[in-house]
């Protein structure tokens, strides 16, 4: 990866003037969002700068603290500046590193790109922890893996990921989460019962702190998602916690 990383600068590197970069996609076609609608799995699509630019319904209720914004969704802005990332990612500082890796590897890839130096420079003033993490120099290719979350509504979560690159569609990745190999019994989350989580039993003390946590959060956070939609997203984690096979178990 090291070894790509640096041919990827020398063949980047401005010789004279500088190159014309094309910005990076903001949505996808209308076919994709069909094909992603259509998926059994949790998937989410995103471009070289960490937007979020499509996802399918479970996608949205999985990823709902990271799509409660009032811009773009982006994994780098939410990993490094959204305090509710600390307990979404149950290894917070793994998932800062990885993030910080991805960005470099995207930066010698297209080191021109403005919104790419835009999402550096940002990361680099608002976040200590990004300027400690962008100096590991390290870089990391996303492919496939294991993840765990917390999510504020259905728990922890531990989750297979594979990403696909989309032919045709320079520089944009599809995401899909899935059951873990011989696990998907044993990681199922706690199945939403109507539409109050707090009617659920209590899982861990950590858990409870983390609930705690969210809820004070959405107290202080307005309500930006319409009611049938919001109902929406609940049969949608519904699924996500009870489907076994099709969807994250």
């Amino acid at each position: 990866m090291e070894r790509e990383y640096l041919f990827d600068l020398a063949r980047t590197a401005p010789k004279t003037a500088v190159r014309h970069r094309d910005p990076a996609r903001q949505s996808v076609r209308s076919s994709v969002q069909r094909v992603l609608d259509r998926m059994a799995v949790l998937a989410i699509v995103h471009n070289p700068v960490q937007d979020v630019i499509a996802a399918n319904l479970m996608g949205r209720a999985f990823y709902a603290p990271m799509f409660d914004t009032d811009g773009t969704p982006n994994i780098a802005r939410f990993t490094f500046l959204d305090p509710r990332a600390r307990d979404f990612y149950v290894d917070w500082r793994r998932a800062r590193r990885t993030v910080a890796a991805i960005v470099r590897l995207e930066a010698g890839r297209d080191p021109l790109k403005e919104e790419l130096t835009t999402l550096i420079g940002e990361l680099s003033i608002r976040a200590r922890l990004f300027r400690t993490d962008w100096a590991a120099h390290e870089v990391h290719q996303h492919r496939t893996g294991v993840k765990s979350f917390r999510h504020p509504e259905v728990g922890v979560v531990e989750v297979a990921f594979d990403v696909f690159e989309m032919a045709g569609e320079t520089g944009l990745n599809i995401v899909t989460y899935s059951p873990p190999p011989g696990t998907d019994r044993q990681v199922r989350p706690p199945r939403i019962r109507g539409g109050n989580p707090r009617s659920r039993a209590a899982g861990s003390r950590q858990d409870q702190r983390s609930r705690r946590r969210a809820d004070r959060q959405r107290q202080l956070t307005p309500h930006r998602r319409p009611t049938a939609q919001h109902r929406a997203y609940h049969r949608a984690l519904s699924a996500v916690s009870s489907n076994s096979e099709g969807a994250i178990a």
